[in-house]
């Protein structure tokens, strides 16, 4: 897809996902920015859980991205615009998983015991002397960040997918190739483990778990914008 001028008139961010992928499609690869500054919440936090770790999952999200737009054109929109950006992320972060060749077989991991993974332990009440209400929400998000990091990866998808993301059982079950059954079982262990080591007011911040916003959103949307220019000044050149 080649980029086209597109008036300056026209309002992206009032656009819906099958209008901005109809623009992508037509050459205005602005559109493009809008969807990755739409979907990398969710991405972000889905290839940071089955990674664990932030700078990885960028690159993941990079690549990710890079995939997306070159195949745009296989979108029918038999799912939404979101669950079929999570796929291609998945399947990514899932080929870093194998080149480091520290995978663990996902059979063996359901038939674990809930209490065989090891999980930062929390103090199971927090102080109430700091009077800066947004620090401490800063504090308990990190700790909840440290206690998600350390479940295991299975489970670890799956809460975050379910939990965070809010990510239907179905969608769940069908993005990650399992039965629902299992989705709901590594839920139910995955909460264990955490009601285990966290206090129940960690709730009120599981919506800022992994944020991925302002600067960092803006890091990897640039960098892939920046990429497809590249792509199409050498095409233009040949």
């Amino acid at each position: 897809m080649s980029a086209h001028a597109h008036p300056a008139s026209l309002d992206y961010a009032a656009l819906d996902d099958h209008a901005l992928v109809a623009e992508v499609r037509a050459g205005h690869r602005e559109a493009f920015r809008h969807i990755m500054q739409r979907c990398n919440q969710r991405l972000f936090r889905v290839a940071r859980a089955v990674l664990g770790e932030d700078s990885e999952a960028e690159d993941v999200l990079q690549e990710s991205y890079m995939r997306a737009y070159h195949k745009l054109d296989s979108f029918r929109g038999d799912s939404t615009l979101l669950t079929w950006l999570t796929s291609i992320v998945l399947n990514e972060a899932r080929g870093r998983l194998r080149k480091r060749h520290t995978m663990v077989g996902l059979e063996q991991v359901d038939a674990a015991p809930d209490d065989s993974h090891q999980i930062i332990q929390f103090p199971s009440k927090f102080g109430s002397e700091d009077p800066a209400v947004s620090a401490a929400r800063l504090q308990i998000r990190r700790l909840l960040e440290h206690a998600i990091d350390a479940l295991p990866p299975a489970f670890r998808t799956v809460y975050m997918m379910r939990d965070v993301e809010e990510c239907s059982v179905e969608e769940t079950a069908t993005l990650l190739a399992i039965k629902p059954e299992t989705v709901k079982t590594r839920l139910h262990r995955a909460r264990r483990l955490l009601r285990a080591a966290l206090h129940d007011q960690l709730a009120a911040t599981m919506g800022e778990a992994f944020p991925f916003m302002g600067q960092r959103c803006a890091r990897v949307t640039d960098a892939v914008m920046a990429r497809l220019d590249t792509e199409s000044t050498s095409t233009t050149l040949v």
